[in-house]
């Protein structure tokens, strides 16, 4: 077994643990830290499968982005409130079947099919140069399109959110 075997092993575990514990945990916040681990570990993943661009898009848009907030909502949101941040699992055993049903399908799908081995990548190739140069060249249109898109729901939530709510009498 090879050193990029062992490491990918590794990291599969901890993403495989750190996801068990976002779910079973009872602490919201303490799954929010688990759930960090696991999107790190999956960008540690795309590193290793040389996709340079994903895991810099991994760690800056789901960890440093969307977890960040997620993490500030549930801190700022138990400042004000008082709410106790502890969860409670309603449906165990079917989630618990399902999961073994889907991992024993899995198992059997990845077991039975045959793979195709590609071509190992550079070591060397940097993927991010060709990402933006495709992004503002071919593609400029629908990035371009995709950015207003975004800028029209950003305005949107933001006018909504600060709507005052009309009484009804």
């Amino acid at each position: 077994m090879s050193l990029y075997s062992i490491i990918f092993y590794i990291f599969a575990i901890v993403i495989v643990v750190s996801a068990v514990a976002v779910v079973v945990t009872k602490n919201i916040l303490h799954s929010a830290f688990a759930l960090f681990i696991t999107l790190f570990g999956i960008a540690a993943i795309y590193v290793l499968l040389y996709a340079d661009f994903i895991a810099i898009t991994q760690i800056i848009v789901y960890i440093g982005g969307i977890l960040v907030l997620i993490i500030f909502g549930i801190m700022l949101t138990n400042k004000i409130t008082d709410a106790d941040l502890k969860t409670k699992n309603l449906s165990e055993l079917p989630a618990s079947v399902f999961v073994i049903v889907f991992t024993a399908l899995l198992i059997f799908i990845m077991v039975t099919t045959q793979w195709k081995v590609a071509v190992e990548p550079s070591k060397n190739e940097v993927t991010i140069g060709k990402i933006g140069t495709l992004l503002l060249t071919d593609y400029l249109l629908p990035f371009e399109i995709a950015s207003i898109v975004l800028l029209i729901v950003l305005i949107g939530a933001a006018m909504y959110s600060r709507k005052e709510k009309t009484k009804i009498k």
